[in-house]
């Protein structure tokens, strides 16, 4: 998913490495971390308490303990909270459709619908 990211900024072409990557628990894996920090991304991601434990149980050997940015992994809500409105559009929940062109096109029609409802309510 890196791959496809484009962060526009106000002029120039798109850079292609955000200064952090949040995730959840389920992407607090060695390998995970070990790619983010090749690429000098900032990983947003808590621990897992069986990591945290098997780490301790190592002792000295075990590393130091992952530092993540509490605050900014807190922003990570707005982003949910978009893939559910997302989601609330059946085709896209369940992913009916056959190949990715007539995916990604649900995706930039339901976002386009949740941009102009967000957009006529903030009007009134």
């Amino acid at each position: 998913m890196l791959k496809k990211v484009r962060v526009r900024g106000p002029v120039g072409r798109p850079r292609t490495r955000p200064d952090a990557v949040a995730g959840d628990k389920a992407y607090s894996s060695r390998g995970n971390r070990a790619h983010l920090r090749k690429r000098r991304i900032k990983a947003v991601v808590p621990e897992k308490k069986d990591q945290a434990a098997n780490r301790k149980k190592k002792g000295s050997r075990g590393g130091r303990p992952v530092i993540h940015d509490a605050d900014l992994y807190k922003e990570r809500n707005t982003v949910e909270r978009l893939i559910n409105k997302l989601k609330a559009w059946r085709g896209i929940a369940t992913r009916y459709d056959k190949t990715p062109d007539s995916y990604l096109a649900g995706l930039h029609l339901r976002a386009s619908m949740i941009w102009l409802k967000d957009l006529t309510r903030t009007t009134w």
